[in-house]
């Protein structure tokens, strides 16, 4: 049985009490890059995401949820993207915000999303797009078995310079 609980976090559904902590992170200017933003989003914005959030993964292709601490303060999310159900594959990303990582929330939420998308979803593939600078990241993700499957070179433009981004999968081998 898959739990979106471990030790030190739990995954959660955003709710309307989210909407301060989605608008801190979706408006800092440093992380636009992660998701190709131009502009900030206004709060009407936000709150209309967040009041059709709790749609379904195979209608909306997407999934976000919140990472939590147990008191149930939240320090990141994590989401499922481009996913596919025919090709049964989706699209892995992570953010946790400063104050709270390098503590293993991370590690902790990672493994809880990968065996949700394998059990749960019967996906036989994940993937993840890291900048090459991130190196925290890339060894984050190979630690669960992520390979590098490529390199896009000079991919995104950020703070004035190009920068080259790792495509990276983990094959689900059980099926």
């Amino acid at each position: 049985m898959v739990k979106l609980k471990s030790t030190h976090i739990l995954l959660r559904a955003l709710t309307p009490e989210d909407l301060d902590f989605l608008e801190l992170v979706e408006n800092d200017e440093d992380l636009w890059y992660l998701s190709d933003t131009l502009q900030p989003f206004s709060r009407p914005i936000l709150k209309e995401y967040l009041d059709h959030s709790h749609k379904d993964i195979y209608e909306v292709k997407q999934m976000r949820l919140v990472i939590a601490l147990h008191n149930k303060q939240p320090i990141g999310f994590i989401d499922l993207y481009d996913f596919d159900p025919k090709n049964k594959r989706a699209g892995l990303g992570i953010l946790i915000i400063e104050d709270y990582q390098a503590k293993g929330y991370g590690t902790e939420a990672l493994e809880l999303m990968i065996d949700y998308a394998f059990d749960i979803l019967d996906l036989h593939q994940l993937f993840a797009s890291i900048i090459e600078e991130n190196t925290r990241s890339l060894k984050l993700f190979k630690s669960f078995g992520f390979e590098e499957v490529g390199l896009k070179k000079d991919w995104r433009y950020n703070s004035g310079k190009f920068q080259s981004e790792y495509l990276l999968q983990k094959i689900n081998h059980v099926h």
